[in-house]
């Protein structure tokens, strides 16, 4: 077994990453090199992500199972 499994961003527990992630994105916009999508971009991404999931619907429909079965069985994380 490493002695590394613990250690870097992603072996943090989510709360921690997600308050990390926040830091770099407020320091990004403070400093002007944040990028934000036009309605343009956002269209685009969207499209792509449609066609992605159309082509592999069994795949994403047990992914929709699964999760629907995390969120029912009241064992899952709760938002604060």
């Amino acid at each position: 077994m490493s002695d590394t499994s613990n250690r870097g961003f992603a072996s943090m527990d989510e709360d921690k990453q997600r308050e990390i992630a926040s830091k770099g994105g407020q320091a990004a916009h403070e400093k002007g090199t944040a990028h934000e999508f036009t309605s343009e971009e956002a269209r685009e991404a969207g499209r792509k992500g449609g066609e992605t999931t159309s082509q592999d619907r069994e795949h994403m429909s047990e992914i929709g199972r699964e999760g629907g079965k995390n969120s029912h069985s009241g064992g899952g994380k709760k938002d604060s």
